[in-house]
């Protein structure tokens, strides 16, 4: 890892870390370079402006202060063009939109040398995606899952069958390159896996969800994790 993607994580490191902090020791190991290394890259982000604050002794460490905002740090050409190609590959992932405009964002900022480098590795990576549902449809389904309220959907089974259901939104899950709608159908009285391409029309109703759970939708396959998880 190059100094600047490493002064980069560290600082998200700090921000994660809260009131905790952490110590130099479990930093070097993250990171896996000395504790000499970590100590010099924590008087650099010092100097650039971030709050840095240490705590001696046992239990102490390094953290940020309260309520800090991060002084900006560029990424690298290879970072903006990995967040470009994450992007583009999963146009139908759950808040795509909010996504690319974040990543728009970050391009937006970078100096013009990064962001010609960015452009021209960017144009080595094709991306080519099976079309997806709506974006109408996809805002609600969203809409529904974040405020957590019931969805009407006007779904197309895989035998044909096409069937209007009110649902309770319970998570968005990816597999075998396929977006899922996990919720509790009011049809069936249960819970029910919807492609999400095959969801022709969605609206958000007002009705509240009653309050089903992730655990109800069972145990997840191993190599399945939250998208924080990463």
């Amino acid at each position: 890892m190059k100094r600047a993607e490493r002064l980069h994580a560290l600082s998200e490191a700090l921000h994660r870390s809260g009131s905790r902090g952490y110590s130099a020791e479990r930093l070097a190991r993250d990171f896996e370079v000395s504790v000499r290394t970590v100590k010099r890259d924590l008087q650099a982000l010092e100097r650039s402006g971030a709050p840095i604050w240490s705590r001696p002794g046992p239990g102490g460490g390094y953290g940020l202060a309260a309520g800090a905002s991060l002084p900006p740090v560029s990424l690298s050409p290879v970072q903006a063009v990995a967040l470009m190609a994450s992007v583009s590959a999963a146009p139908d992932a759950p808040y795509a939109d909010l996504a690319a405009a974040g990543v728009q964002k970050v391009l937006g900022v970078l100096d013009p040398r990064t962001r010609a480098r960015a452009d021209a590795l960017a144009a080595r990576i094709w991306v080519d995606v099976p079309p997806t549902a709506s974006r109408a449809t996809r805002s609600a389904l969203e809409e529904a899952m974040t405020e957590q309220r019931v969805v009407r959907i006007r779904y197309t089974a895989q035998d044909g069958a096409t069937t209007t259901r009110d649902v309770e939104p319970v998570l968005f899950a990816s597999t075998n390159g396929r977006w899922y709608l996990v919720g509790w159908c009011r049809l069936r009285d249960a819970m029910r896996w919807f492609i999400v391409s095959r969801v022709a029309r969605a609206s958000v109703t007002a009705i509240p969800c009653s309050g089903h759970t992730v655990a109800e939708v069972g145990e997840p396959p191993a190599s399945a994790r939250p998208v924080h998880g990463f």
